[in-house]
């Protein structure tokens, strides 16, 4: 894990109101994902998810990484380094953040379609965004996605949750 410095923006960044702070952190994800992708498969890595939160330590936008053999540190740092000066750049406006970028580790996120096939067979801890049927959290064996509806077995029963629906996935042990 690799923690880059501070990043001090303009002031204005919106996030008094909790409705426009939700709709700026994905736009943030987006703009990341957009500058950060690119710069992956330049060095042979698989960019697995960004995340841009608020945590006890004050905002930080997390990088997940991964290639095939495993990822070294140097692997994050190389990452961390360039992708510091792209942001400094092209994200003046988010207000002041951490950049850290990481590897997925054994409870690896799910984020992309691809992500729900690829995994197959392993199980999953997913959160909706909304509750389905009473309960936002779900644990089960993961059976793929199909027509982006992602399917999970849970105590026998067949579950199905719309992709879009979906907060947050993780492997689990």
């Amino acid at each position: 894990m690799v923690k880059k410095g501070r990043h001090q923006t303009k002031k204005g960044d919106g996030f008094g109101d909790s409705h426009k702070a939700g709709m700026k952190e994905q736009n943030v994800i987006r703009q990341v994902w957009t500058l950060a992708e690119p710069l992956c498969d330049s060095e042979g890595l698989e960019l697995i998810q960004v995340e841009y939160q608020r945590e006890s330590s004050g905002r930080i936008l997390r990088l997940y990484v991964d290639k095939s053999g495993g990822i070294r540190l140097d692997d994050c740092v190389e990452v961390s380094r360039q992708l510091s000066d792209i942001l400094d750049v092209h994200l003046e406006d988010i207000g002041p953040y951490n950049l850290e970028v990481t590897s997925p580790g054994p409870d690896r996120p799910l984020a992309r379609k691809r992500d729900f096939d690829r995994y197959e067979g392993n199980r999953v801890k997913i959160k909706t965004f909304q509750p389905l049927d009473g309960r936002k959290n779900f644990t089960g064996v993961l059976l793929g996605i199909s027509n982006d509806v992602v399917s999970l077995e849970i105590d026998g029963q067949i579950v199905a949750i719309a992709y879009v629906d979906i907060s947050k996935a993780r492997l689990i042990e």
